[in-house]
């Protein structure tokens, strides 16, 4: 698998000075925002707002200087996987860790809610996150043919909490 470049972010932000904390309602408009300039399928507000109330405490936001630079939702199925539904930050604070401390806030959680593994599904060619995923623990299990609209696939990863333990101490 290929490595992108990982790019110098736009703006440099100490991560000691990133807040992640639940998402509320003010903050859909930026939240939808972010997802606009990250995907190429934007999800609808509607989306947000019905995620928002189901999962309050797994819907995380990133936020520095006062503004929502970045976004996690995670849930909790019934048969107690838990999964990744949306990962964005905004273009301009890439690179300095964001998605990091958002991916690892909302795995903690949905482990502490006894999430049996973690699952997501990720663009084949979106080797930055894939690469942020394998370094978290997650691993590849399948190749989903044509899961996205404009017909490309997606890995379908998960996580284990032996992996994520492993990773988390080393």
């Amino acid at each position: 698998m290929e490595t992108e470049e990982i790019e110098a972010p736009k703006k440099k932000v100490p991560l000691a000075m990133v807040t992640i904390r639940p998402a509320k309602l003010f903050d859909i408009p930026y939240i939808m925002r972010i997802e606009q300039m990250s995907f190429k399928e934007a999800y609808p507000r509607g989306l947000f707002l019905t995620f928002l109330e189901a999962n309050p405490d797994t819907f995380l936001v990133a936020e520095y200087n006062g503004k929502i630079v970045g976004y996690v939702m995670g849930y909790l199925r019934p048969d107690m996987e838990g999964h990744i539904m949306s990962i964005a930050v905004h273009p301009d604070y890439r690179g300095n860790g964001i998605g990091k401390a958002l991916m690892i806030a909302v795995i903690k959680k949905l482990f502490e809610k006894g999430a049996r593994w973690i699952g997501l599904e990720v663009r084949v060619s979106n080797y930055r996150a894939i690469n942020l995923y394998k370094k978290l623990g997650f691993k590849i299990v399948k190749r989903i043919i044509s899961y996205y609209s404009d017909g490309e696939d997606a890995y379908y990863m998960i996580l284990r909490p032996e992996d994520f333990e492993r990773v988390i101490l080393s």
